[in-house]
């Protein structure tokens, strides 16, 4: 069932969109501003962060991914970010993404399932050297607790199959 504000339940859904959508911006400023803890406290324990290597890739598990790392493993990348040791991190890497308006792709509350899609520009930076990177990114959330996590963060590249840089922070 895809989400209109007209169907049926169009105010809750409205609602859910809202609260939805500002925790798509969020995730995105927490990256930007590196507080690591509180983005990894948006997922769920079992969640995984995607980023598939070919378009229209169906699954992470059976296919080679540029990323596809469960709640374990950015807990370990942001380790290693952290560390004064890390030489790809001196000078440390700083990001900024700009996001289109979310949109409510897939809202069924019986399943638990809603699904938001925001278009994005990411821009990552480290001494002289700059990179953009473009493309959607799909948020699966899920409400826990009676707080919302994310279970699947999905992002998808408009080049995915092109030589990329060493990215290093999280688009």
């Amino acid at each position: 069932m895809t989400a209109t504000m007209a169907s049926p339940g169009g105010d809750e859904a409205a609602r859910v969109a809202g609260e939805l959508f500002a925790l798509v911006y969020r995730e995105a400023r927490l990256i930007d501003e590196k507080r690591w803890d509180e983005w990894t406290a948006m997922y769920a324990e079992e969640a995984f962060y995607w980023v598939p290597l070919t378009h229209d890739q169906p699954d992470g598990e059976n296919h080679t991914s540029i990323a596809y790392e469960d709640k374990l493993l950015l807990k370990l990348r942001i380790e290693r970010l952290r560390s004064p040791r890390a030489y790809s991190q001196q000078p440390p890497s700083r990001c900024t993404h700009v996001l289109q308006q979310p949109e409510l792709e897939i809202a069924d509350p019986g399943a638990g399932r809603w699904v938001t899609r925001a278009a994005f520009v990411y821009v990552e930076a480290r001494a002289e050297e700059q990179f953009l990177l473009a493309g959607s990114v799909r948020h699966t959330w899920v409400r826990r607790d009676g707080h919302w996590q994310i279970l699947l963060k999905r992002v998808d590249l408009i080049n995915c199959d092109a030589a990329l840089p060493s990215i290093q922070l999280f688009p």
